[in-house]
C-alpha cells in the first residue's frame, strides 16, 4: 500500500477489540504508551511510560484490525487510538490512522491535547474525529490535577475548529476539582464557541486505584467520592443550556 507507513514502529500498551465509549459505534482501541501529563484522577497510570510498553509495528496492527474491519463499519465503528496520550508517539499514530484510511475506516484520536503541536497535518488528515479531554477550565486548577499548563491544549482546540474537525469535549466531573459550576459554564461557553459536536461528561470514578497501589504511587483521590447523578445531570444541563449535544 503505496504511501503507508507500515514499517514504523512504535509501544503499545494494549488493544481493545470492542470498545463502545471511543467514538461512534464499535471500535478497536490502540492504548498507546507514553503521557506527559500526571493526572490525579488516572485510570491507567501503568501507561505513563513509553518503555513499559510492546513494541509493536503498524503493519501488525493492521492485520489484527482487518479481522474486525467487516464489524466496524457495520457498527458506524472505527479505529481509535488513545493511551496514555497518542501524540507522545505522533509518527507512530499517523502511520497507523493513514493505514486505517486506506482500508477505508474510520479514524479517531483520543487526546488532552497537551503535545497537540506535535500532530502535523498528514496526521490530522488521517483523523476523522478528535475526543479533546479538557481536564478543567481554571489554569490553576488545571496545573494541579495535571501537572501541566492548560494553553497547549487550548491552542491545539482552537487549530482544530480553525480547521472544522469534528471534536468531541470530554469533561471528568471530579467533585472538589472540577465541579465549579461558573468554570464549567465558560468551558461550555468556549465549546460552543468553537462549534464542537459533542460533549462527554464524564463522572469520576476510582477503578484505577489498585494501579497506583501496584506501582506504589501515591493515590491522593482516595477519599474522593464520585459525582452524585443529580450533579453530572446538573452539568450536563450547562452544557446543553450553551447549545451543545451529549453523549
Amino acid at each position: 500500500m503505496r504511501g503507508m507507513g507500515v514499517n514504523v514502529e512504535g509501544y503499545v500498551h494494549s488493544v481493545e477489540t470492542g470498545g463502545a465509549v471511543d467514538g461512534p459505534g464499535l471500535r478497536f482501541v490502540v492504548f498507546i504508551s507514553g503521557c506527559h501529563l500526571r493526572c490525579l484522577y488516572c485510570h491507567n497510570p501503568d501507561t505513563w511510560h513509553k518503555k513499559d510498553g510492546k513494541k509493536t509495528a503498524v503493519a501488525q496492527l493492521l492485520n489484527e484490525i482487518l479481522l474486525y474491519a467487516h464489524y466496524l463499519k457495520r457498527t458506524g465503528g472505527g479505529v481509535t487510538a488513545s493511551g496514555g496520550e497518542p501524540l507522545s508517539q505522533p509518527d507512530f499514530v499517523k502511520a497507523l490512522l493513514q493505514g486505517c484510511k486506506l482500508l477505508d475506516i474510520h479514524t479517531a484520536l483520543d487526546t488532552n491535547g497537551y503535545l497537540g503541536a506535535d500532530a502535523d497535518q498528514e496526521l490530522l488528515d488521517a483523523t476523522d474525529l478528535v475526543l479533546l479531554d479538557i481536564k478543567a477550565w481554571d489554569p490553576e486548577v488545571y496545573k494541579k490535577l495535571t501537572g501541566a499548563e492548560l494553553a497547549p491544549t487550548l491552542r491545539f482546540a482552537e487549530r482544530l475548529a480553525a480547521m472544522h474537525k469534528p471534536t468531541w469535549l470530554r469533561y471528568v466531573l471530579v467533585p472538589g476539582w472540577t465541579d465549579d459550576l461558573e468554570s464549567i459554564a465558560k468551558l461550555a461557553a468556549y465549546a460552543a464557541e468553537l462549534k464542537m459536536e459533542k460533549v462527554e461528561v464524564l463522572p469520576f470514578h476510582k477503578m484505577g486505584e489498585p494501579k497506583w497501589e501496584a506501582l506504589r504511587l501515591p493515590y491522593t483521590l482516595k477519599d474522593t467520592d464520585p459525582p452524585s447523578p443529580e450533579l453530572v445531570a446538573r452539568v450536563k444541563d450547562i452544557f446543553v443550556g450553551h447549545g451543545l449535544k451529549t453523549v
